[in-house]
């Protein structure tokens, strides 16, 4: 076998230009203790925290490819749970920064995230329908709620009691009672998505946003609190529990027989608040106190509302009484019967709009103790914002505290470009110019432009050059961070810039059909004594389509101009003379570049190819499917045939000119890329996309074999049709409403054969040793025992020890689904092991979930199969023990927390009156002080 040609990798270095991705949305985090100052914002695949005061990045959440589709903090504030657009969900610690846990189950993107009042459990609601229960301790899925028809859009844990409200783009809105785990109400009252809803009033209000400007307001009344004087005995609800109504006796009451699905709650209309929006809800919240609502549309203004307590209520509806009583008496009526009531637009109250600088994305919001509300706005064009609202003004204003902006631009970036140095990067967008600091990744300057298209750096990197969609090129100096010269080169946009490789002038192309020839100038200013520098126009080549591409030879004495006719034609730099034409491109040819050596032209185009041509003789070398979309960028490294596509499919890849091989591809954007630049000593790769990121990749002295780079795609494509795999369909079972929280993924195809290999060595091990004793026993002496090494990496541990460990390495999430894959001949064994380990006390909780779900899915097999029932017996036996033990030891450290807290508590009390003694002395001193001097001032 001939050597094969080496390459090195070229991997990720960081992601910048980002404030956030409007894909998600933006939580308020506490850290260090301090509520309300970071706030928590995707972007892209990874987790942001910004402080809004500083105006500074604190943390980074590092996700692994997908991109962040929702947030959720604990109310403990210590963690913060991120769901991704695979389905995935990771908690992750917001003080070390790590992911603990990871949650598999949705087949498509998380689209609502809560965490129950505790933070014991989390509810995920995704785009596949499915609503999924997860207990955030034990790390697993609890079970998975089926009935919406259409993506999730909210879900709601109910303080009080155990019950789910769920929302969905099938206009529904589910109650779903948790201890029996059925949806036992559905409300229909919608005529169109219901995108948004939050529980008001110490939750016996629930507000639903939909597609239109109404906020419908609905009465959650619970059955056993609803109690009427009037009613006859009989006919009062019983029980204190949802789940002693579904036991009720034959006495319940006809109406609730009627309608079953109202022996939990009551959930009826009251009316509509009216937004002042006429588009659809984007995002519906309430503060953590439940005192005030804000919601906003698909515009720039948040509407923020504040609800009445009951208190509040009971104060309005006795000064509203009052008055009646006195204008009845001042009619001389007699005194009003009907009792007074409040109208929904007085009891939940509109206190003012914010309007945002642009399209808000989402919200969160924060009531602090004083009565300041805190509200923090993610916008659509990569801005944070955050606001105070001071409630107790009489007319509240909300001013603008912050605004994260340095961090990135406005609109996509068109147009990136190295200095010769290796050192600074421009960008540049519809709105500014920003020169970063390659090491550092700082913004270093920024400048406002017209919409760039175009842009190079002026030989000895101190000034810039734009070409703009209005025809005109803008010269920046660097030092001052000023716009030293506009000229109007071309008619329509500059397509294209190309400095000439003497560096003395550059060559532009526009949308007028024709390219404009360059030179640098220094000329004076009548204002100033030195002199700056300018361009000269100095030659015209007119053609008779639209100039997309523009590209010198190295030697310069080749003009490569791309045109929209899909053609590629090539003249003399001299004379302008024609020399060739390159077709063969179905569509126009956006991107080419020339090799370092004037061999090669690689052309990228719309309809996908990239074709690499010979520039002697115009022939074409090889044309290559190179994207699944247009071809919008192209790139040679310096010095080699080596070239770096960037395409609208989300993906850069990098290509070998003279093999025609693909050598690798770099997936990290998430939208189309519209622009690439290579550093000149082609280390760097920097690129920009839809998603507002601009990625940094490097060069690392890592060897690329493309062998292994191809296996390493094919196990990437396989691992990926595993998880899209359907579950098994078992015969004659109909989909119920609830199912397993977990999906099989190749981590729980790969747990499950661990296990299978560690029985395996079990049964291998015991064979061996009965064996070794039949030797032993025949030779009458002590012959000594190979001990397999796996055993002994362990530390010497014993055949059965070695499962107990696999089975310990299981991931909690993942443990079902891992028991499931497990065939049946292996099932025997474990049930055999499950009663040592059981016996012997250890891990007893792992073991009495895993036994109970074996136990489960193989009931039939279990149960007709005689050699197990004496192993059933047994393990009958020495479970109930245990976990009674268990269940023992549990009850006395609770009794003995109890105790303690009680302690503390009447040690607390006692300080706390100590204290006030204390305080009412200082005061009396205080008071006798001051009459002292009073009588002397006297």
């Amino acid at each position: 076998m001939g050597l094969t040609r080496q390459y090195l990798r070229y991997g990720p270095a960081a992601l910048f230009g980002l404030v956030g991705s409007a894909r998600g949305n933006a939580a308020f985090v506490a850290l260090r203790g301090e509520r309300g100052r970071c706030v928590a914002v995707p972007a892209c695949e990874h987790v942001f925290v910004w402080d809004t005061r500083k105006g500074e990045k604190v943390l980074i959440l590092k996700g692994l490819k997908q991109e962040v589709s929702c947030l959720c903090p604990s109310p403990d504030g210590l963690h913060l749970a991120v769901g991704y657009e695979d389905g995935s969900i990771r908690v992750f610690s917001l003080l070390s920064g790590e992911a603990n846990i990871t949650f598999s189950g949705h087949k498509a993107a998380v689209t609502a995230l809560q965490y129950d009042h505790l933070g014991g459990r989390l509810v995920s609601g995704s785009k596949d329908t499915d609503v999924i229960v997860w207990d955030v301790i034990n790390e697993s899925g609890l079970y998975r709620l089926r009935g919406h028809k259409d993506a999730v859009t909210q879900v709601l844990f109910l303080k009080e009691k155990n019950l789910l409200v769920t929302s969905g783009k099938d206009t529904l809105v589910k109650w779903w009672d948790l201890d029996t785990q059925h949806c036992f109400k559905t409300l229909v009252g919608h005529r169109t998505e219901v995108w948004g809803m939050a529980l008001i009033s110490e939750e016996k209000r629930l507000i639903t946003g939909s597609a239109d400007s109404e906020l419908r307001v609905w009465d959650i009344a619970y059955i056993q609190e609803v109690k009427d004087p009037d009613e006859p005995e009989s006919k009062k609800s019983k029980g204190s529990s949802p789940r002693a109504e579904d036991d009720a006796e034959d006495d319940e009451t006809l109406e609730l027989d009627e309608h079953p699905e109202e022996r939990l709650i009551k959930c009826s209309k009251v009316g509509s608040i009216m937004r002042e929006g006429r588009d659809r809800i984007v995002t519906l919240a309430t503060d953590q106190t439940g005192k005030i609502l804000a919601c906003h549309g698909t515009d720039a203004v948040l509407e923020v509302f504040s609800v009445l307590s009951e208190e509040e209520v009971q104060k309005k509806v006795e000064k509203k009484m009052k008055k009646a009583k006195k204008k009845a008496k001042q009619n001389s009526e007699e005194e009003p019967e009907r009792s007074v009531e409040l109208s929904l637009q007085e009891e939940i109250q509109r206190v003012t709009n914010i309007r945002a600088s642009s399209k808000i994305k989402s919200f969160d919001l924060i009531l602090s103790p004083k009565g300041e509300l805190k509200i923090v706005l993610l916008l659509q064009n990569n801005i944070i914002e955050s606001y105070n609202l001071n409630l107790s003004a009489q007319v509240p204003q909300a001013v603008r505290v912050s605004k994260i902006t340095i961090g990135g631009h406005r609109s996509d970036v068109r147009t990136l470009a190295f200095s010769s140095d290796n050192i600074a990067i421009l960008s540049a967008a519809a709105e500014s110019v920003k020169i970063w600091n390659r090491s550092t990744l700082q913004c270093i300057r920024t400048m406002d432009c017209e919409y760039a298209l175009c842009s190079l750096f002026v030989p000895g990197d101190r000034q810039v050059i734009i070409g703009t969609k209005t025809g005109k090129l803008q010269l920046y100096d660097l030092a001052s961070g000023s716009l030293v010269e506009t000229l109007n080169a071309h008619d329509g946009a500059v397509w294209s810039i190309a400095l000439s490789p003497d560096q003395r002038g550059f060559v532009t192309g526009g949308a007028d059909k024709c390219v404009k020839f360059w030179e640098f100038e220094f000329v004076k200013d009548e204002s100033s004594v030195q002199k700056r520098l300018s361009m000269k126009h100095v030659r015209i080549l007119q053609l008779d389509e639209d100039v997309l591409c523009v590209r010198y030879s190295p030697n310069q004495k080749l003009l490569a101009v791309s045109l929209l006719d899909c053609t590629v034609k090539i003249f003399y730099v001299d004379t302008l003379k024609f020399f060739l034409s390159l077709y063969g491109h179905k569509l126009p040819v956006l991107c080419m570049d020339i090799s370092y050596d004037g061999t090669l032209i690689a052309t990228g185009s719309a309809d996908r190819n990239v074709k690499i041509w010979g520039l002697d003789f115009g022939d074409c070398h090889r044309s290559l499917f190179a994207h699944d979309d247009s071809v919008m960028y192209l790139q040679f490294v310096a010095k080699s045939h080596l070239f770096f596509t960037a395409g609208k499919d989300s993906k850069i890849k990098q290509w070998d000119a003279d093999k025609f091989e693909h050598i690798q591809t770099l997936e990290g954007h998430h939208q189309e890329v519209w622009c690439l630049a290579l550093s000149p000593n082609g280390d760097y790769v920097v690129s920009a996309s839809h998603d507002k990121s601009l990625r940094l990749w490097e060069r690392t002295r890592e060897l690329l074999v493309l062998e292994e780079e191809r296996e390493m795609q094919r196990e990437a494509e396989y691992e990926e049709s595993v998880a899209k795999e359907e579950q098994p369909v078992v015969a004659g079972e109909t989909q119920g409403e609830t199912g397993l929280a977990g999906k099989k993924t190749i981590e729980t195809i790969k747990a499950a054969e661990r296990i299978m290999e560690a029985i395996e060595l079990y049964r291998e091990e015991t064979a061996k040793l009965k064996e070794h004793k039949a030797i032993c026993k025949a030779a009458g002496k002590e012959i000594p025992f190979p001990v397999n090494p796996i055993l002994r990496a362990y530390g010497n541990i014993t055949p059965s020890a070695y499962v107990l460990e696999v089975f310990k390495k299981v991931k909690s999430s993942e443990l079902e689904e891992s028991l499931l894959v497990l065939p049946f001949s292996y099932v025997p064994d474990l049930l055999r092991l499950f009663n040592e380990y059981i016996h012997l006390g250890s891990e007893v909780e792992l073991l009495c979930r895993a036994l109970l779900f074996l136990l489960k899915i193989h009931f039939g097999q279990i149960t007709s199969n005689h050699m197990l029932v004496t192993v059933i017996e047994n393990l009958k036996k020495t479970t109930i023990s245990r976990v009674s033990e268990a269940r023992d030891v549990l009850g006395f450290n609770m009794a003995g927390l109890q105790y303690l807290k009680r302690e503390i508590e009447a040690k607390d009390e006692v300080t706390f009156f100590a204290d006030a003694t204390d305080r009412f002395e200082e005061k009396k001193r205080k008071r006798k002080k001051k009459e002292k001097m009073v009588l002397a001032v006297l």
